[in-house]
């Protein structure tokens, strides 16, 4: 959750997860070890292992150094809170399938982390709190059941913004008390967004082949931006929210944080599908084609109409100068560009916090007392973590706890009227009668700007985002690199309507392949003040 304002512990558990220590000093550049697998995409990683170059017992290992080497020591990225006791015994499961011919699919033997707010065994799910800290679910989320059926290897879960951003208007993106601060690993004293800010960075880091992340309002776009990563946040519905730590079944959803576009294909086909525990994925297999990987191909912007939303050009002079260099390219590749606007920006704000508030409320007890966690309700949380102040109160409060504790339930009617007028704004008055009007099939605009320095006495001075219509409407929004601001990524925003997924995979896999702008992290330490 990243829509008002985003939301320096130390994990030191035994398996990357466990009890809290005190706040670690500022980073300091280790530039890491060559990674025999970097920048490998997962159609390369399985050509290897289909030639029997490489097993995923190989490459699973190779990754839990890497883990050690970069992320728990070297540039310390913190991006990491757990890892799963059984990603060997699984890579094995894979190699013996292999071996006896069996090969589910492209994600055979691919170690993959998932945010700590999705339920995988034998893993706790901690959404960051100290409450959940040894909470473990019986049965995994169903997409890690997709997931697991499609043939990867859980590696681990990834730290992330504490509750997915929804604890306090005054957060740190990238901080829990279980996990403590993540870092951006391009230049480390800066944030890596959230609230999925773990898999954004450790998708950038080559911690795995490939991650995943979950979204209400930017908390996969913005992490994925600004850590030089593609982030695919998928239309409501496509993949089940069964076993997910919920804020609000109107915008929540899961989607991957990868290195490509293509790779980003691969993990939505795999998560994607009907679950009866989530009525909203009824629609998918009616609206959605579910084979994305059939739209990689070059080309396929020759002819479209992008509509460039050219306010998203406010969010920096460097953020302008992309935006107009991803314009050229478009236009070079056979686009037809014109200037654009969502009519209804900025109209929903007010009764998008309601609306919120008022689910996070009642779609957190359904999933705290269903899953039988330790704690069963809002007002339990607020009282626990004013048990453990010292531990979860010392950077910032959770006034966002309070007053979604004071909503009504969901047969609300002022709750009801927003929840209306809010899908109405974004969705057929905004996005919709935009494209409409134009006859455009996408639109393009700034992710967001670069990252800001982590510093809490600043919390996050945010510089904007493209992505608020595409996540209140409930429709699907892709990032992909585009440039940087003095060495820190820059993300290009695709949008479209509800269940155009395949549209935009195959605009952005094209607009991609003309530009290879991602450029692997460098592990800065901090960024040189600007020259005259």
């Amino acid at each position: 959750m990243h829509a008002f304002r985003l939301a320096l512990t130390l994990s030191c558990l035994a398996a990357l997860a466990g009890c809290t220590a005190p706040a670690s000093a500022p980073p300091k550049t280790a530039a890491p070890a060559q990674f025999r697998y970097a920048e490998l995409t997962i159609a390369q990683l399985q050509e290897q292992m289909q030639r029997g170059a490489l097993d995923s017992r190989t490459l699973t290992r190779a990754y839990l150094d890497r883990i050690a080497q970069v992320d728990r020591a070297g540039p310390h990225l913190n991006a990491v809170i757990q890892l799963n006791p059984e990603a060997m015994t699984e890579a094995a499961l894979r190699d013996r399938e292999r071996a006896g011919g069996t090969v589910r699919g492209p994600l055979q033997g691919i170690p993959i982390l998932l945010k700590d707010n999705i339920d995988a065994t034998p893993m706790a799910t901690t959404a960051g709190s100290l409450a959940l800290r040894d909470f473990h679910p019986k049965a995994d989320a169903f997409l890690v059941k997709r997931l697991r059926e499609a043939g990867a290897v859980i590696l681990g879960k990834t730290n992330l913004s504490e509750w997915a951003n929804f604890r306090s208007s005054d957060s740190i993106s990238g901080w829990s008390a279980v996990g403590g601060q993540t870092h951006n690993p391009y230049v480390l004293d800066r944030n890596p967004c959230g609230s999925s800010a773990g898999s954004g960075v450790a998708a950038s880091a080559n911690l795995a082949a490939a991650t995943v992340g979950t979204e209400t309002d930017g908390s996969i776009i913005c992490p994925a931006a600004v850590n030089g990563a593609v982030g695919l946040k998928p239309t409501v519905g496509l993949v089940s929210r069964d076993g997910i730590v919920p804020i609000s079944w109107s915008q929540d959803t899961a989607g991957p944080i990868t290195r490509t576009v293509a790779d980003a294909a691969i993990l939505l086909a795999a998560m994607a599908g009907r679950d009866s525990a989530d009525a909203s994925t009824g629609y998918a297999t009616l609206n959605a084609p579910l084979d994305y990987v059939s739209r990689l191909r070059p080309g396929a912007l020759k002819g479209a109409r992008i509509g460039v939303v050219r306010s998203s050009f406010k969010f920096g002079p460097d953020v302008a100068k992309a935006m107009e260099g991803a314009v050229a390219t478009l236009r070079a590749a056979g686009a037809t560009v014109i200037d654009a606007e969502i009519p209804t920006a900025g109209q929903w704000d007010q009764d998008e916090l309601l609306v919120l508030k008022t689910e996070f409320k009642n779609g957190l007890a359904r999933y705290l007392t269903s899953k039988g966690a330790p704690v069963d309700s809002l007002q339990q949380l607020i009282g626990f973590n004013q048990q453990h102040a010292r531990e979860e109160l010392a950077l910032f409060g959770q006034d966002l706890f309070e007053q979604s504790a004071a909503m009504g339930g969901l047969n609300d009617p002022a709750y009801i009227q927003a929840r209306s007028r809010i899908k109405r704004l974004a969705g057929p008055e905004g996005i919709d009668a935009a494209l409409k009007a134009q006859h455009l099939d996408a639109l393009v605009a700034a992710a967001t700007g670069p990252a800001w320095r982590t510093d809490p006495a600043f919390k996050d001075p945010f510089p904007g985002a493209g992505y608020g219509a595409a996540a209140v409407a409930g429709y699907p929004s892709l990032t992909i690199p585009m440039g940087d601001s003095r060495g820190l990524p820059l993300g290009l925003l695709f949008m479209g309507t509800a269940w155009s997924e395949a549209k935009l995979i195959g605009l952005g896999y094209d607009y991609e392949q003309h530009t290879r702008a991602r450029v692997p992290p460098a592990y800065r330490a901090t960024l040189e003040p600007r020259t005259p």
